[in-house]
């Protein structure tokens, strides 16, 4: 089947496909005509959440420094700490709650709260804390700055290592999910405010302009 005869075949599927670009269409102009603050916090807010994000990954990585006493590249360390979580925790907020939501595939508020919260606490919180770990234990290995036991030993050294960086953390993880609730909420009222000037509008040929 050539391209075109695709474009001509008027099935389900397709109907479906342009409702929901039109659909789109519809939020975007609804949303670009909101206030600047509401279209910024939109659009940005999600880098709050990454930037807590890397504060988590600098904080982990320097317990774990600590406690296996690594005392050299330290920048090598410190900069993918900052930056990985960050870009992470900016990339799932906008493929699992600001992208669907906006594109009217996630209309449920409890929904969108629970992925933001999830997201804070997952990707923003506790993934930065099992990043360091590999990271630093790599460099304790390379430098031989604490004694790393045999194979047999292993798992429970590191859990044993791991255990107060968690403690330590865990204040971290809860604000990420406060964070992450806050910022799905506020989005989710933005996305109230676009439904709402969408069914005021009295013109559905300048809708659909």
């Amino acid at each position: 089947m050539t391209g075109r005869e695709f474009l001509e075949l008027d099935s389900p599927q397709q109907r479906l496909y342009l409702e929901r670009l039109k659909r789109m269409e519809v939020i975007q102009k609804m949303f670009n005509e909101l206030p600047k603050a509401d279209q910024n916090l939109c659009n940005h807010g999600s880098y709050f959440l990454g930037a807590n994000a890397s504060l988590c990954g600098l904080a982990a990585n320097n317990f774990f420094r600590n406690i296996l006493h690594v005392r050299r590249a330290s920048l090598v360390s410190a900069l993918p700490m900052a930056v990985i979580p960050f870009l992470s925790t900016v990339a799932a907020y906008e493929v699992f709650v600001r992208k669907p939501l906006f594109s009217g595939e996630l209309n449920c508020e409890v929904c969108t709260v629970v992925r933001g919260g999830l997201i804070g606490a997952v990707v923003g919180g506790l993934y930065p804390v099992f990043l360091a770990l590999p990271m630093n234990a790599s460099l304790a290995a390379r430098y031989s700055s604490s004694p790393l036991p045999g194979k047999e030993n292993l798992l429970r050294f590191w859990l044993t290592t791991s255990q107060p960086v968690f403690r330590k953390m865990s204040w971290g993880v809860l604000i990420q999910v406060l964070t992450g609730l806050y910022l799905a909420t506020k989005h989710h009222g933005i996305y109230i405010k676009v439904l709402q000037q969408m069914n005021a509008s009295r013109d559905p040929e300048e809708l659909q302009a």
